[in-house]
């Protein structure tokens, strides 16, 4: 199923598949041929990609249905593994700003493998964290990190901020 977006700015209606999240108003415009999001987190527009209509609606549902703190939160953060610059699609941090979570997005016709799994698990060697979660709009995985028993256990469901 497909969901139409539309922006005044460009007059053009947007196709974008319709996520297994909630909906919201997403701000769209167009900059030259390219159409372009407003990311709530970095304050400005950013590529319109079906990865990124991923991300900007699970943050949505974060701040909006689960109580996360947008000021706490980061997309596109910069890391460091083995000598090696990476990006987590987004980190949640803690009032100390320590990291507490990290999300990583896919396309929604990307299936959520173990490949993406391992792939989140080596970004967390760089901030070690508490909670995983991987999502691509359809379907969403929370895992809580067992560092004692060097494993992660799958959560039934996303947790609330206050529960975290």
């Amino acid at each position: 199923m497909l969901i139409f977006a539309f922006t005044c700015k460009c007059m053009k209606i947007l196709e974008m598949q319709q996520l297994n999240l909630p909906t919201y108003k997403a701000k769209i415009t167009k900059n030259g041929s390219e159409l372009k999001i407003f990311d709530v987190l970095r304050h400005k527009y950013v590529a319109l990609t079906p990865e990124e209509w991923v991300r900007q609606n699970f943050i949505h549902f974060l701040v909006n249905y689960k109580g996360y703190n947008p000021t706490l939160m980061a997309n596109e953060v910069g890391i460091c593994l083995n000598g090696v610059k990476k990006r987590c699609d987004s980190v949640l941090y803690t009032k100390g700003l320590v990291p507490r979570l990290i999300i990583e997005y896919k396309r929604p016709d990307v299936e959520i493998t173990q490949r993406v799994f391992d792939q989140i698990c080596r970004y967390n060697m760089a901030l070690h964290v508490d909670y995983l979660i991987v999502s691509n709009g359809i379907s969403h995985y929370c895992c809580k990190m067992d560092y004692e028993r060097q494993q992660y256990v799958f959560l039934e469901d996303i947790p609330d901020y206050k529960d975290l």
